[in-house]
């Protein structure tokens, strides 16, 4: 059972409150498998812009939390609003449209190529038939442009290092055109010179982009590092 508690300075966190737009906010959330609560009365508010790490042990319902983000859970208690609306009001597809997801764990059974899987990120927005149009096509190059993947378009994406992996899936969540990216222990598994290039490129992809960022971390070295926010 965990709650949240914010340990950035007020100064941190002080904006005008007339112009502020939350990203994400949850009030009083709780969820519970079965009969064992994974999170109680969680009070999390997140404005657009913002690079927030979440922290915690493993097992202590960081995963849970961003999926209740995503809309890929419901919330036991509490309520959840995305950029100003009840999440629960929201179809999967206009949640897909705001809210990109950068798993732990990310396999494919196929030889897809980068481009391939950066592609996935023009799902959400395109037709019934989903064929890609000439903004999906100029969606992907630009995402691979801005993680610095260009070069590496056409590799097969289970031949590439865990961190090559990383940054693809990162430029498939910028395709996505979403305005939040939420990112699952973004560095596990990953040697310190990778762990470092993937927050580099996250921080980066913030201050360019204006990507609104959570990400849940274990390590509180490499959070306060890279975020200037801490959950």
């Amino acid at each position: 059972m965990v709650s949240l508690r914010d340990d950035a300075p007020s100064a941190t966190r002080r904006t005008d409150e007339a112009s502020a737009v939350e990203a994400l906010a949850m009030t009083a959330v709780g969820y519970a498998f079965g009969q064992r609560q994974a999170l109680t009365d969680i009070n999390l508010s997140v404005q657009l812009g913002e690079m927030v790490a979440v922290l915690g042990p493993n097992g202590a319902g960081k995963s849970t939390l961003l999926r209740l983000a995503a809309g890929a859970l419901r919330p036991s208690t509490g309520a959840i609003r995305l950029l100003g609306r009840p999440l629960a009001t929201m179809s999967r597809g206009e949640v897909a449209r705001q809210v990109a997801v950068v798993p732990q764990d990310f396999t494919v059974q196929f030889g897809y190529t980068v481009r391939q899987i950066v592609a996935l990120g023009r799902l959400p927005h395109m037709g019934a038939w989903q064929i890609p149009r000439a903004a999906d096509q100029a969606a992907v190059e630009a995402a691979l442009a801005a993680a610095d993947l260009a070069a590496d378009a056409g590799r097969v994406f289970n031949e590439l290092s865990g961190g090559e992996r990383q940054r693809v899936l990162i430029a498939l969540a910028l395709a996505q055109d979403a305005r939040v990216l939420l990112l699952d222990e973004p560095t596990s598994h990953l040697d310190i010179k990778h762990q470092l290039a993937i927050l580099t490129l996250i921080q980066r992809l913030n201050r360019e982009h204006g990507l609104t960022v959570i990400a849940t971390l274990h390590d509180l070295n490499l959070a306060a590092r890279s975020f200037p926010r801490l959950l």
